[in-house]
């Protein structure tokens, strides 16, 4: 059984998640303001383990270099955004209050099942908000980041955004899933798989 916890960071109001289990944690896009992450993880007693990075867009990215080093773990990134992390105009912090590099990630995602911290979950490409954008699927929730959210899908008006991709991965990737599957986005509250199939106008 995994256990999410939804931490609400920055400016832009990014949603920070904490899955952990009975004895390990992991961080998915820690977007700033490390000091709310870092008390989170310390309120559940848990061992991070690894970040995951459903994409690099700045407000996901503000606080990886701090969670990183504070409990020296690694970082998985899709390999089309790899580079992303190093480039302020790709990872767009050029328009910011400032400019984030990050050191690269050691490991980059492949579409398969992983288990880390004895929690399992399997990595779907989920492109269209940005090029390597990917969904991490948890037996009984999704993480979705800016792919879908409640009663919406992320913005494609960014660079190397598309409309089509984004509509395409989450027909196929997401709306898929179990309709009880609670959907966790990067922006705002959860839903359902259920919910947005009948409800967003995306895609009724």
């Amino acid at each position: 059984m995994s256990y999410v916890k939804q931490i609400v960071t920055g400016v832009i109001e990014e949603n920070c998640y904490l899955i952990y289990n009975d004895e390990h944690l992991l961080i998915v896009d820690p977007g700033d303001e490390f000091n709310l992450i870092k008390q989170a993880v310390a309120d559940t007693g848990k061992k991070p383990v690894a970040i995951l990075l459903t994409h690099t867009h700045h407000d996901h990215i503000g606080a990886l270099e701090e969670a990183r080093n504070t409990y020296d773990i690694p970082v998985y990134v899709s390999p089309y955004e790899q580079d992303w992390l190093q480039n302020p105009e790709l990872n767009l912090s050029i328009y910011g209050p400032k400019q984030i590099i990050c050191q690269p990630a050691e490991y980059e995602f492949e579409l398969k099942s992983y288990t880390l911290g004895g929690m399992t979950f399997k990595v779907v490409a989920t492109p269209g908000h940005s090029p390597g954008g990917v969904s991490f699927v948890f037996d009984e929730f999704v993480i979705t980041g800016d792919a879908l959210f409640a009663g919406s899908i992320g913005r494609t008006d960014l660079p190397f955004g598309d409309t089509q991709t984004l509509l395409n991965s989450v027909r196929t990737q997401l709306l898929t899933l179990p309709e009880e599957m609670i959907a966790y986005p990067g922006h705002r509250n959860p839903t359902t798989i259920g919910k947005e199939k009948r409800t967003n106008p995306f895609f009724n």
